[in-house]
């Protein structure tokens, strides 16, 4: 973050890429003014074409330039146009902000160094930025892009640049829900006298008291580390002060086992209770490779598919960024070309598909299990509806606030949905730890008492791959 002159007021020149993240960012800068360069326009224009999440953006960017230029004349649009209110296509409005829209309406002396020449669109930017910095002493110019290349030459050439930062769910990711707390030593013999506790559908549950209890979350684990090895989950907050906890299942018992499935620490039993539990619609699980994210949301479904019957099927997702560079083109069918993508799928598939008789019924438990485990695209997500269904997403970390949106609500009655990811691997341009989509869910659905999330701190997968996890 740059140092801001607070004696003078902000001219903030948006790169092409923030309007493409964001496209109600030039009604984010308060009292501020935003400057258009032409170049920009020009690459809206360039990218406007197809059916991507970035096109989408695009278009919607033009539509709210339309209705901030639709009654405008040439005098209106040099002295700045008031920016908002605008339609914002769902039908509402995008508030106003109380600064103004600039476009570049004049040709400008873009003195670049030579090294440096204005006909690429990021130096365009620079330039522009440059001779506003000149034209306009009075105003601090500041350049904002999603770009860290376009901002490291425009810090070496002098020029304030800064990131977009209000997509940011946090100021840093370790501020971010655990779904965890730890109760203190004395908290039971401190809450003795405002407790009462009862059985419900074969569970205990306890209502307490105190202000200390405050910060706690609807569907939050607790635990107690005094030898006791209580475990509970908050089900209600009823006021700030009162809240009634749930004792866990569990699930490391092997008579509580899920699909053959046993959880190996603390976490990972929070994470089958909450997955396993009917009353929590959405579920997010977070943690580095080889916690079991995938192996535990995985054999909850099929215990839901095949022998509760809460839910009619399995569908399974992810956003399709690869690692490396991409293989090209990938024939067939929507759920072939998905394949290669759900290799985690089917390596816990091979997990959980262990019965005893030999390879006969290995290969029948296998052919059931992927009968009731659809793959499916996200880029044929947008106006769907699913019905009692177990939704899988994988690789969450990777999708923006705004895809995570258009995908959570195609959920339709009855359905459940699990959200995994590991935000430290996110492989998407633009997208940071406190920007991603994952970030952006659990931080709002941490208050809803439907939802539930958990953060696995133990690798479970290997010696090798724990101490590939510390140490590379």
């Amino acid at each position: 973050m740059i140092k801001r002159d607070h004696d003078k007021t902000c001219l903030f020149v948006l790169d092409t890429n923030v309007l493409m993240h964001d496209p109600t960012c030039i009604f984010r800068f308060q009292e501020h003014d935003v400057f258009l360069p032409m170049v920009v326009l020009e690459e809206l224009d360039q990218g406007k074409k197809g059916m991507s999440e970035v096109a989408r953006n695009v278009r919607q960017v033009s539509r709210f330039l339309d209705q901030l230029l639709c009654n405008a004349d040439k005098q209106e649009i040099d002295a700045g146009l008031a920016l908002g209110p605008v339609s914002s296509g769902g039908g509402g409005l995008i508030a106003p902000a109380a600064g103004r829209l600039f476009f570049q309406t004049q040709p400008m002396d873009l003195k670049l160094p030579v090294a440096l020449p204005g006909s690429g669109a990021d130096n365009n930017i620079l330039g522009t930025a440059r001779a506003l910095h000149d034209l306009r002493p009075e105003r601090q110019v500041i350049i904002v892009s999603k770009d860290i290349n376009l901002r490291i030459k425009a810090a070496v050439l002098g020029l304030p640049a800064e990131d977009y930062a209000n997509d940011q769910v946090l100021d840093d990711a370790a501020l971010l829900y655990t779904g965890v707390e730890q109760l203190p030593d004395a908290f039971w013999s401190d809450h003795s006298k405002a407790m009462d506790s009862w059985k419900e559908e074969g569970r205990t549950r306890y209502r307490i008291g105190g202000p200390d209890i405050a910060n706690w979350y609807p569907g939050e684990c607790l635990y107690s580390d005094d030898g006791t090895r209580f475990e509970a989950i908050v089900r209600e907050k009823p006021s700030t002060d009162e809240a009634v906890i749930e004792v866990v299942t569990d699930y490391r018992t092997p008579r509580h086992n899920v699909w053959g499935i046993n959880a190996r620490n603390r976490e990972q039993n929070f994470a089958l209770n909450m997955l396993m539990d009917p009353d929590l619609d959405f579920v997010t699980l977070l943690g580095t490779a080889g916690t079991g994210k995938t192996l535990l949301a995985l054999a909850a479904g099929l215990a839901q598919v095949l022998d509760r019957s809460l839910y009619k099927e399995i569908i399974m997702t992810r956003i399709t960024v690869p690692v490396g560079e991409d293989i090209g083109f990938l024939p067939g069918t929507e759920e072939e070309k998905m394949t290669p993508w759900m290799g985690a799928l089917m390596d816990n598939l091979e997990v959980l598909a262990r019965p005893e008789g030999g390879d006969w019924a290995r290969a029948a438990t296998h052919e059931l299990l992927k009968s009731r485990i659809r793959i499916q695209s996200l880029n044929f997500m947008r106006g769907r509806t699913f019905l009692n269904k177990y939704i899988i997403l994988d690789e969450a970390q990777n999708l923006t606030a705004k895809q995570m949106k258009t995908l959570i609500t195609r959920a339709g009655p009855g359905t459940k949905m699990v959200c995994l990811g590991n935000i430290g691997q996110i492989d998407t341009p633009y997208l940071t730890e406190t920007s991603s989509g994952l970030t952006y869910v659990v931080d709002r659905f941490k208050r809803w008492p439907h939802g539930g999330h958990i953060t696995l701190m133990r690798g479970e997968r290997s010696r090798l791959a724990d101490f590939a996890s510390e140490k590379l």
